[in-house]
């Protein structure tokens, strides 16, 4: 509990001296990381069922040569493919939100740095100090939360590409 708490606290302080747009980083980094981890499952989980389905549904029909057997297969890849891109393009626009709050973090700390100038002069280091890592702080975790993203998410879209490629090769068509 103890250590719970020392980790808390720590969160708490590089929260203090990056400023409130870590909030941000924050939600948009706990909402990407919650869509990430549904897809994994998805693909894990569920998806395997529907396949398993619509590869049955396909080996169960008697037509799978003619014009309309193609189109109706066409239309349960791409059913399958749809099912397993959802929520791929919102990862991907909180990818490239998360440098973008950063940088807004950026400019939120450089206009405390000129107000403690405008306020106290150039003389005094130590509130300055202060001012730039607010204005740091929140660019470096928007680049973490950002690349963090980024791999995770050419690695789901490559998972998604190979299932809807191995769907397709499995539903043959003669």
């Amino acid at each position: 509990m103890h250590n719970l708490i020392e980790l808390w606290e720590s969160v708490r302080d590089f929260i203090a001296t990056g400023g409130n747009v870590l909030y941000v980083v924050a939600f948009v980094l706990f909402a990407m990381w919650v869509l990430i981890i549904e897809r994994f499952w998805f693909i894990s989980r569920e998806y395997p069922v529907l396949r398993d389905r619509i590869i049955k549904d396909w080996h169960s029909r008697t037509d799978t040569t003619s014009w309309y057997a193609h189109k109706i297969r066409d239309a349960w890849v791409s059913e399958a493919h749809t099912k397993l891109s959802a929520r791929m393009n919102v990862i991907n626009t909180l990818v490239a939100v998360c440098p973008m709050i950063g940088l807004l973090g950026t400019v939120t700390g450089m206009i405390a740095v000129f107000e403690i100038m405008a306020l106290q002069g150039t003389g005094n280091p130590r509130l300055m100090a202060a001012g730039i890592s607010m204005a740091t702080i929140p660019t470096m975790a928007g680049m973490v939360a950002c690349l963090s993203g980024v791999f995770v998410s050419s690695k789901l879209e490559s998972k998604v590409k190979a299932a809807v490629h191995e769907l397709a090769d499995s539903l043959p068509h003669h």
